[in-house]
This record gives C-alpha cells, sequence and structure tokens, in this order.
C-alpha cells in the first residue's frame, strides 16, 4: 500500500495537469487578406483579430497576413477554406461568386441604389449565404463588409444616359462591362496601375470605381467630375474553415461569432464615412460632384433591365428568393 500510494498520486497529479493544460490549450492561426494593410478591409480583420485575443484571454491568436503574402489569389479562396487550405481568410464576394454561383447577386448591377439599399440586401441575402457556405462550402461566415459603392469620373460632365454614349471607360469586372455597353459607352477592363497614364493620354476618359480609387489614383489631376449612382456595391466576406472551427471550445466558437457580429456592425458604419471622406478629398482637390437625379437613375435602371433578366434566368432558386424579398423591402419592382 505505501508502495502504490505514490504511484496513485503521480497518476492524480499528471491527470490534473493535462486537464489544465488542455483546458488552456492556445491556437494560432493566419488569417488572410489579399488587400495591401492600409486598405479598410485588411484593417477590420486586425481589428477582429485583436478583439478576439482579449476576448479569449489570448488563447485565440489570428495572425493577420495581408497583401496576399501567403500565396492565395482572390478567386481560390472559397476553395481555399473548404479544403483547409487557410483557417481564415477575407474574401470578395463577387471574386468568389464563379464558384458559388448564387454569391453574384451582391454585386448585380443596379439592383442596390443607396449605401442603405446594399445593407438591406447584406441582411437579407445573409441567412442564405450562411445555409449555403456551411452546407456545401464547409465554412462559416464571420462577418461581412461593404465597399464603397461605384461610380462614374469623368472629364465631362454626366447627368443623363445620353451623356454616357461614346465614353471611353476603364471598368474592372463583367457587369461594370455591361452596363457601359448598354449605355452606349466602351469599356476597357484596364488593371489599376495603367488608369492614370491612360487617361493623361487620351486612352480613355473616364472611369469606373469608388470614392478611395479616386483618391489612390489622384483623379482630381487628370479628370474633373464624379458621378454617384452606385453602379455595384461590393461586400467582403470573412470566413473560417468549419472543421477546425468545431475543434474550438464554445467559449472561443462564441467569442468568435459575438465579435463577427460586432465588427459587421462596426465595418458597415466605418465604410459609410469613409466613402463620404473619400469624396470629399476629391472636392477639395477640384472634382465636382454631379447630382444623381431620380430621372437619370430610373434611366439606367431601364438600360440595364436585360443584365439583370439574364441573370434571373440563370440564377440559382436561392438567389432568386434573394432577389424577390429584396425588390419587395425596397418597394420596387425590377
Amino acid at each position: 500500500m505505501k508502495k502504490t500510494l505514490p504511484v496513485l498520486l503521480a497518476v492524480f497529479l499528471m491527470t490534473v495537469c493535462c486537464i489544465a493544460a488542455a483546458s488552456a490549450e492556445t491556437y494560432q492561426w493566419n488569417a488572410n487578406s489579399v488587400w495591401p494593410p492600409n486598405n479598410h478591409q485588411s484593417i477590420g480583420l486586425e481589428e477582429f483579430a485583436r478583439k478576439v485575443k482579449e476576448a479569449t484571454g489570448g488563447q485565440m491568436n489570428l495572425m493577420v497576413q495581408t497583401g496576399g503574402a501567403l500565396g492565395f489569389k482572390g478567386p481560390e479562396l472559397l476553395k481555399a477554406i473548404r479544403d483547409g487550405l487557410l483557417p481564415v481568410s477575407d474574401m470578395l464576394i463577387s471574386g468568389v461568386a464563379g464558384d458559388e454561383p448564387v454569391l453574384s447577386i451582391v454585386t448585380l448591377p443596379f439592383l442596390v441604389r443607396s449605401f442603405e439599399e446594399g445593407q438591406t440586401l447584406s441582411k437579407i441575402a445573409r441567412p442564405h449565404f450562411d445555409k449555403i457556405l456551411e452546407k456545401k462550402w464547409r465554412q462559416k461566415i464571420l462577418y461581412m463588409a461593404p465597399w464603397p459603392a461605384a461610380g462614374l469620373w469623368s472629364k465631362g460632365e454626366v447627368l443623363s444616359v445620353a451623356d454616357m454614349k461614346g465614353l471611353k471607360t476603364r471598368t474592372y469586372d463583367k457587369n461594370g462591362a455591361l452596363v457601359m455597353e448598354a449605355t452606349g459607352a466602351t469599356p476597357y477592363p484596364l488593371p489599376f496601375s495603367e488608369v492614370y497614364s491612360s487617361l493623361a493620354t487620351g486612352l480613355i476618359d473616364s472611369v469606373l470605381t469608388s470614392s478611395p480609387t479616386g483618391v489612390d489614383g489622384k483623379f482630381w489631376e487628370v479628370l474633373k467630375y464624379f458621378s454617384r449612382f452606385n453602379v455595384t456595391m461590393a461586400q467582403d466576406m470573412v470566413t473560417v474553415n468549419l472543421k477546425e472551427f468545431d475543434k474550438l471550445t464554445p467559449e472561443i466558437q462564441k467569442a468568435l461569432v459575438s465579435i463577427g457580429q460586432e465588427m459587421e456592425e462596426i465595418m458597415w458604419t466605418r465604410v459609410a464615412e469613409l466613402d463620404m471622406e473619400m469624396e470629399r478629398t476629391c472636392n477639395e482637390n477640384g472634382i465636382i460632384s454631379s447630382a444623381v437625379s431620380e430621372e437619370f437613375m430610373n434611366e439606367l435602371t431601364q438600360v440595364t433591365e436585360d443584365i439583370r433578366a439574364a441573370w434571373y434566368k440563370e440564377a440559382p432558386e436561392e438567389a432568386k428568393t434573394i432577389y424577390n424579398e429584396f425588390l419587395e423591402s425596397v418597394g420596387r419592382k425590377k
């Protein structure tokens, strides 16, 4: 008995130590972003990581890697998270819509007419996105965050669809090109690095993009007007691999979800302020913001109707449900 007592005590102490170690287990995950460190999406992801670390007492440490440092390209991120190549990543929703068509509704041209409508669409779409990503793509959305809506930057004032005819416009995606073609303009899918020189030499005379890009590109040096008519309003989402998420303690899971909800609210407020701030900066440097009348918006909606109709014809049923619910919510028929 005297000999076995020390052995039993040692086993007991070892068990206690193991339980304590397990309860204090820490996790270090890479959190991927393809955007530069000073981009508002990267800044948001850094803030999310700090809040999670603080809330979990350091048990969950998300190491944010910006600028595509981990080597993943935007369009492959939905698959990368699904396959466990990354535990967490930020991704442009429209950038991965080639793999999951229901996501394409976010940037359907002239569906969203204001920042507030963009938030409405996001709230309506979110439960459907959650369901599809968890079931089909084995990942969980932690939060979704907007980009400022795209408008038209031009050398001449644009107050109607007629003013757009003949423009040579730099576009950044298929939807933007379709919109410009529908208005009688010619789209030029140039990389951003070539935009300034193309404007300076006259290859193009207008650009379809958002206000932060106007500041980045110093458009006031080569353009004069900005027409905020919300062609599309892109969004990002931050997702986590479901298998990795399920390994976490309930407390850490709860922290990720609740802080994700908090960040979603923060990002919507922040981006609305950022958008106005960037436009003011352009105005202060000489850009004139042209008012977009209701008549002009109705014209744009009408000439791009075929784009939305073609999308609707091919869209998954889940996307059609989101589309119909959104239109009903904002009181429009199409």
